[in-house]
Order: structure tokens, then sequence, then C-alpha cells
């Protein structure tokens, strides 16, 4: 058996990013930044206005001043006169301001009567002025890779950038072996379950920018994984869910070993999740997953979702983890990594006592997966410990 972060070693050796496409802004959300982008336009392209007010000379700005209003400015309307010593423009939040006047007496402090206005006697300092160029500069660069989120598509559509080149989503081919399962809404026979696995797998796929697909699942013969194979053969990435241990009916390592499969590790000394295989099929990825419910789903967050990162062009890491401290004790670790369903609250984590591979309804329930290392000794209440959210 090989430690976690050998496997990831193994994992991201097997991936590199995929080829650049280029989108509309309006379908850029989530996705990979694949390069560099440079705005085409200086924000604000001019001095303006941050608030409703009036536009005049800061050398004339003084307790119960007077100034004679001349015009009005906008948003998307500009003033084009010439404004004089006395005088001020009515300006609003967003209007360029007119050449020669460089303060905005905000209406609260000004009185106004026909067309003149006198200034308060507590008039404020500030220039109320957003200066052009005061948010980014033509040229000025969104570096990637990043992911986009709201507030960078805002950035894009504010450079006027119609079009963001971005990283090729990940076809994942998902593939569920076994002659027990059946798919939610078919009824399953008196030895048979639901296929569950492929569904929480395909979720977490889809949120970290992949196109999950899901193939029919393969039954425990050749011939039929030998035909889920051909029908992955044009993903980016295929995993496997079950068949991956040694019993008489696991035939994914065999079958794929028979159909050229190049085998990069195979076990992995953590809970749960160690009948865990990786390779290349005909040049393409493969990741095998145990069977088990929440194995798949937890193999899911510490492996495949870093590979799908990965192969969006962002850093090979392992997912994020968060610190926090321990709400209730905790006895010794084994030897192997161990991946605890918890819930993390301010009080701190909590780990579930019932920890079986099979227990769905504890995965569902839990907001974090509490890492312990091989051997740690027991822990106390207060104990600093790490966690990955979920």
């Amino acid at each position: 058996m090989i430690s976690v972060a050998e496997a990831l070693t193994h994992l991201f050796n097997l991936v590199e990013p995929l080829s650049e496409e280029t989108v509309p802004l309006r379908q850029a959300a989530g996705r990979v930044l694949a390069r560099d982008v440079t705005a085409s336009r200086t924000q604000p392209p001019f001095d303006a206005s941050s608030m409703d007010g009036y536009a005049l000379r800061r050398t004339e700005v003084e307790p119960d001043a007077m100034f004679k209003v001349v015009g009005e400015a906008a948003a998307g309307h500009a003033f084009k006169g010439h404004v004089g010593p006395g005088q001020a423009v009515r300006i609003f939040t967003g209007a360029p301001v007119p050449d020669g006047v460089d303060f905005i007496a905000i209406q609260e402090d000004v009185t106004r009567r026909g067309d003149l206005i006198t200034l308060n006697r507590d008039i404020g300092r500030k220039d109320n002025i957003r200066p052009a160029g005061g948010d980014f500069a033509a040229g000025d660069r969104v570096t990637a890779p990043r992911r986009l989120g709201p507030s960078d598509l805002a950035l894009l559509a504010a450079m006027n950038i119609a079009q963001v080149p971005v990283i090729r989503r990940p076809a994942v081919a998902l593939m569920a072996t076994g002659d027990e399962l059946v798919m939610p809404g078919e009824s399953p026979g008196p030895d048979q379950i639901i296929a569950s696995n492929i569904f929480g797998l395909a979720a977490q796929l889809e949120a970290e920018g992949a196109e999950a697909r899901l193939l029919p699942i393969a039954r425990d013969n050749a011939a039929s994984l030998k035909t889920a194979f051909r029908l992955a053969a044009s993903a980016d990435l295929i995993v496997t869910i079950g068949g991956a241990s040694v019993g008489d009916h696991d035939l994914v390592a065999p079958v794929a070993e028979e159909l050229g499969m190049q085998q990069s590790f195979y076990k992995v000394a953590m809970r749960p999740g160690k009948p865990l295989m990786a390779g290349r099929l005909d040049g393409t990825p493969m990741i095998g997953l145990p069977g088990n419910p929440v194995s798949a789903l937890v193999c899911g967050i510490v492996f495949v979702t870093p590979v799908v990162r990965a192969m969006q062009g962002l850093p090979a890491a392992p997912a994020p983890q968060l610190e926090t401290r321990l709400a209730a004790a905790l006895p010794p670790n084994g030897p192997r990594e161990h991946y605890m369903r918890a819930v993390v609250d301010e009080t701190g984590l909590r780990s579930f006592d019932q920890q079986d591979s099979s227990l769905l309804s504890i995965l569902a329930r839990a907001n974090a997966l509490l890492m312990r290392p091989p051997q740690d000794p027991a822990r106390e209440i207060g104990d600093k410990v790490s966690y990955l959210p979920l």
C-alpha cells in the first residue's frame, strides 16, 4: 500500500491540463481561465461623481458661499459647457465631472433656491470624485489560471471582454459495476440494491467544472465490462466504481489489464477507500474506486476532484484543509490515514460514532471529514485537528 500523498502524486502524473476553448462571457461562470486577459478600456473612463450634488471649484468652497447653477450632468449625459467662477453644475452619481471643476458638494450640504445654491457651514472636505482609472486601466490583466466566479465575470464585463479563453471541461466517464445494482426508479430483485455512488460522484465532479457522463451499469462479466470501457473511450478520465478489489467477482482490474491498462498503483493506506487503483488505458487516465458508497465518495473528494482541478489547469494540490478544535475526545488511530465523518460548528468538531463505509445516511449528516494521520495518538477535547469541509 502507498500513502494518500503518494497516490495523489501518481494521479497528478497521469493527467495534464486540457486544451483551451473560447466561450461567450455569459457561459464562462465556473470555468477556469486558460490565459491572462487584458482590459480594453479604463474604468471609470473619466473622473466621475460618486454622489448626487453640485460640481464646483474646490478653491471656491467655503461656508455660505453662493453659486449659480448653469447646467446638469447625469450618468450617460455629460455637461458640455464651461464652468466659470461662481458657477456650479447639478451632478448625479456616475456622471462625468465637468472640465474645470474638482469638487462635488453633496446635495445634503447645499441649500438651493431656483438657480442659486448656498453651501452649508459644515460642508465636508471630501471631493466625492472617482478618478479615471481608479478601478482599472486599459491593459490591466486578469491572471490565469483561476475559476471564474460572479465578481470575476462582472470585472471581465467591465473590461469589455465578451469572449473568454477557458480550459475545456474534462469529460469524465463514470462506470458503476456489479450484478447487484439497478438504477433509481427501477425495481430491484431480492438480491439487488440501488446504484447510488455514481450520482454523488457526478455531483462532485460537476461542481468542479467537469462534464460527468453516466454509463450503463457494467455487470460482473468480462463482456459487459469491455463494452463499458469501449463506451468510455472518448472521455478524458475514466472512473470505475466497484470491482477494484481481488475477489472472484472483482473483474475491473483484470479486464482493464487485458485491454492494455498500465497500472500506476493499487491500494492506498487509508480508511475508507483502501482498494483504490489507477493507471492509463489506451492513454486515458483511469481511477478505480471502491464500491462501498462512503468509500467511493470520500475517494472522490480526496483524489478525483483534485485530479479534475489539475486537468483544468489549476494547481495540482490536495483538497483544501481547514483546522479547528475537537469538541469530543477520540481514541488512538490505526495504521491507515482515516477520514472520519464529522460535524463542525461553533463548538468545534465532533466525529460520528458510526464510521462504517456503507452508511450513506451518516455522510449526508456530516459537513466535514476529520483527517487523522496513521498511528495518531488519542486526542482530547480542545486538541487542534485538520478536516476537509463537505
